[in-house]
């Protein structure tokens, strides 16, 4: 008559999937963005004004594309666990697993945005001015992503 799993089996099975299906809708919405970022670095090399860029540039725009690629890693990294696991019931370890990598994916994806402020304000205005649009960033970044969410509404553990 349908499944034979006992209900608490069913009701943890359910709030895995609930888990793993709001963790994809969320980076979805991230991996868009990195990878657009990242295409974008990409070509930045082979533009022709690039050979113009002192060194120093041209060493922050290598450090801003390896973080982009960290964060496409990172941010695509649960889709790839997710293959190589799915017929092996590792759900727990699988969400945990995704968890991680989407924070590191967050936090290295702020990193290159950071970065590529401080490339074009670089560019634009002068490294000075650079490095205070770089430190705002770093802020707006920090305090957004990681202070808000710590520190906004009312804490209790719903379930694991």
């Amino acid at each position: 008559m349908g499944n034979s799993d006992p209900p608490g089996d069913r009701r943890a099975s359910r709030r895995l999937d609930r888990k793993w299906n709001e963790m994809l809708q969320e980076l979805r919405v991230a991996q868009t963005g990195v990878q657009i970022l990242t295409g974008f670095l990409l070509t930045i090399a082979f533009s022709a004004r690039f050979d113009d860029l002192d060194d120093t540039t041209q060493i922050v725009y290598l450090c801003v594309l390896v973080a982009a690629v960290l964060a496409t890693g990172f941010l695509i990294a649960p889709v790839a666990f997710h293959r190589s696991i799915f017929y092996y019931g590792e759900r727990p370890w699988l969400i945990h697993a995704a968890n991680r990598c989407a924070r590191a994916g967050l936090a290295t994806l702020a990193a290159t945005i950071c970065g590529v402020v401080w490339l074009v304000f670089a560019v634009v205005a002068g490294q000075v001015l650079a490095s205070v649009a770089t430190v705002v960033s770093v802020v707006f970044f920090v305090a957004l992503w990681g202070l808000v969410p710590l520190f906004g509404g009312e804490r209790r553990v719903l379930d694991d």
